[in-house]
C-alpha cells in the first residue's frame, strides 16, 4: 500500500558562490609582492596609529 501523507521532496539549496581570494593569494609569494602588499597597507596602519619598527 502506498503512503499518501508524504510531502514531495524539497529542492536542493543553491550552491554557495565560490570564494574569491584577495590578490595577495592569487600571485606567487615573492619578496616584491610582499613589499607591494605592505606598502599598500600604509594608510591603514597610519589610521590605526601603528608605527613601522615598533
Amino acid at each position: 500500500m502506498e503512503r499518501t501523507d508524504q510531502q514531495p521532496p524539497q529542492p536542493s539549496p543553491e550552491p554557495e558562490p565560490k570564494l574569491q581570494l584577495p590578490p595577495l593569494f592569487r600571485q606567487p609569494a615573492t619578496v616584491e609582492a610582499c613589499q607591494a602588499d605592505y606598502a599598500a597597507g600604509a594608510d591603514i596602519r597610519a589610521r590605526l596609529g601603528w608605527t613601522d619598527g615598533s
